[in-house]
């Protein structure tokens, strides 16, 4: 997971000439000239298997490697064949497709082929005992994949599935592996992926870099950069040394220092606003939030407000539901809660908690959660409940969605990254996400139903009507404390055109240009 280099050892070093920072000398860096850039990643790699991918920095390294059928169009929410020479839905349940003729696997499996998609896709079908692939719930509605000659098939769907274009075909989801490279190299393939793409891995060292070259039997558009070397930084400090030292070429930056970084000269800087969502939640089976009026009460004592000043430096908005704007199913009219210290404490009262307790909220040890996390705890103090903080390295924090560990939580601070349809938010606080991601363990009928109708619904009204209802039952539970659905800041050399999806989180490297 992250790797991060202290401010102090970073300085330390540097001043020394021929300075190694994570396991590479900067002033042998060669840069854009040449074709090469050097990008800043937030976390280290971990399984570059696409369904079994644990977040976004690893999206954008496997849709640099594998093609779909389709891909996002740079920049866009629109979509464009990809793998697919044709692609057209015959029905609400049926999608057929014809590949482009020529397409080849790397290191030597030969050409990829419907057999590849059909292997590909129904990956993520449950296996016969249960166990589900990571992501499972992108092709929910996948019924099978018909195979109907070399290069083209069909795609049988259980029930109408208007989400599957977004979340499944032109996402991580619908990359197209090689079947016979996943069954020769086994647990191997989630660090040795085979794809047919524009890029292809070089080299991987944990903790400090990747590297990924152009594929040079790669059918499609050539990229601009010949090769792309991925670093992990986790600190934000160290990447803004790092950018305005002209050692990388691109990287997200803290927002505050946003104006110093700009007046850098070589140097541009972006602000994208995006669809993610953060926000704080109980453990609503672990008393005393077990009672909704605890709930309430800790809502009214938080400051978004000032949490917002303190830990985001004011750079971004507040959220009061799950779905960010701009996207189907955005509740405008959700309740904005305001600050009220006395109602909170006599909601405890109510609840028999007036005279105080104890609670751990768990976080992130990042800079922003732990600034959240602090301003947290002064709100709460304030109506008689002492917080103790709990900061993880990403490694134990993310463990929480493993084996049922979340049962051991009682507060929680946690940021996922949104897609572009609002099923894939809603789907990880179904009751069947208990024990995974449904870290609240908050478990609703009716919500569920709502999610799975969402999912079927292609009358784009009804389906907003459907979110929005699913995201009352949310607030009324008052078991989900929004922050923000944040916004992405980024640095980058002024002779460099970065690709970006709209969401603000996924990079495509093959749309990465000279500016």
């Amino acid at each position: 997971m992250g790797y991060e280099l202290t401010r102090r050892g970073f300085l330390a070093g540097a001043a020394t000439a021929g300075v190694t920072v994570l396991g590479m000398p900067w002033s042998n860096v060669v840069h854009a000239a040449d074709g090469r850039i050097v990008v800043r990643v937030e976390e280290d790699l971990k399984n570059l298997d696409p369904a079994n991918r644990t977040g976004t920095i690893e999206v954008n390294v496997i849709l640099a490697i594998n093609q779909g059928l389709v891909k996002f169009k740079p920049g866009s929410t629109e979509w464009e064949n990809d793998a697919a020479e044709e692609i057209k839905q015959v029905s609400d349940t049926l999608i057929e497709f014809k590949l482009k003729e020529g397409l080849k696997f790397t290191g030597g499996y030969g050409d990829l082929t419907a057999e590849d998609v059909k292997f590909s896709f129904e990956r993520f079908k449950p296996a016969p005992d249960g166990t589900k692939v990571n992501y499972a719930d992108d092709w929910a509605a996948l019924d099978s994949v018909e195979v109907t000659g070399k290069l083209t098939g069909k795609i049988h769907l259980k029930n109408p599935s208007p989400a599957v274009w977004l979340i499944a075909l032109a996402d991580g989801s619908g990359a197209i592996i090689s079947k016979k490279a996943f069954e020769e190299l086994g647990d191997k393939f989630k660090t040795t992926p085979i794809g047919s793409g524009p890029y292809m891995l070089k080299e991987w060292v944990p903790r400090d870099h990747f590297t990924l070259v152009a594929n040079p039997d790669y059918t499609g558009e050539k990229p601009t950069f010949t090769e792309i070397v991925g670093r992990p930084i986790s600190d934000d400090k160290t990447a803004q040394i790092a950018l305005q030292a002209g050692e990388i070429d691109f990287g997200r930056i803290d927002p505050a220092v946003a104006t110093d970084i700009g007046a850098t000269p070589g140097i541009k800087v972006e602000k994208i606003s995006a669809i993610d969502y953060v926000w704080i939640g109980p453990n609503i089976e672990k008393k005393p939030f077990d009672d909704v009026r605890v709930r309430q009460a800790v809502r009214l004592a938080l400051d978004v407000p000032a949490i917002i000043a303190a830990a985001y430096n004011g750079s971004v908005e507040p959220a009061y539901a799950l779905e960010a704007p701009g996207i189907l199913g955005y509740w405008a009219d959700a309740p904005r809660y305001t600050r009220d210290v006395e109602a909170a404490k006599k909601l405890l009262e109510e609840a028999g908690q007036g005279g105080g307790f104890s609670t751990r909220l768990t976080v992130l040890s990042k800079a922003v959660a732990q600034a959240t996390a602090a301003v947290v705890q002064a709100n709460l103090a304030e109506i008689g409940i002492d917080v103790q903080i709990d900061a993880l390295d990403p490694g134990a924090y993310w463990a929480y969605g493993e084996n049922d560990a979340s049962k051991d939580l009682e507060l929680v601070l946690v940021e996922y990254h949104g897609k572009f349809d609002p099923g894939f938010q809603t789907q990880w606080f179904t009751s069947d996400q208990i024990g995974t991601w449904n870290w609240q363990r908050w478990s609703n009928k009716e919500f569920d139903d709502l999610h799975k109708k969402g999912s079927v619904e292609s009358d784009p009204k009804k389906r907003e009507q459907i979110y929005i209802d699913a995201q009352k039952l949310m607030d009324e539970s008052a078991a989900f404390w929004w922050i923000t659905h944040n916004a992405y800041t980024y640095a980058f050399k002024d002779t460099l055109k970065p690709g970006i999806l709209p969401n603000g989180s996924q990079m495509q490297y093959a749309a990465f240009k000279q500016a």
